[in-house]
């Protein structure tokens, strides 16, 4: 999936890669997706309910070995 950002959250727990991808989504504009890059298997329930409580939208989470991507399109 092609994305306009890449926010890097490997080696980091929760809640960090969700504190960091709420900041920078911040600096996006409506529409723009992100691409969270994480090692933290939590990203993919916390992303999710993050987007539900922010009103964002997840266009969904890949895993690869022990890495995931998350892709959040700005609302």
């Amino acid at each position: 999936m092609k994305s306009d950002m890449t926010l890097d959250c490997f080696g980091l727990l929760c809640p960090m890669p969700i504190i960091q991808t709420s900041q920078k989504i911040k600096e996006m504009q409506e529409g723009q997706i992100l691409e969270v890059l994480a090692t933290d298997e939590g990203i993919d329930p916390d992303i999710h309910a993050w987007c539900k409580a922010t009103g964002n939208v997840c266009l969904g989470v890949e895993k690869n070995k022990d890495e995931y991507r998350a892709y959040v399109k700005k609302v």
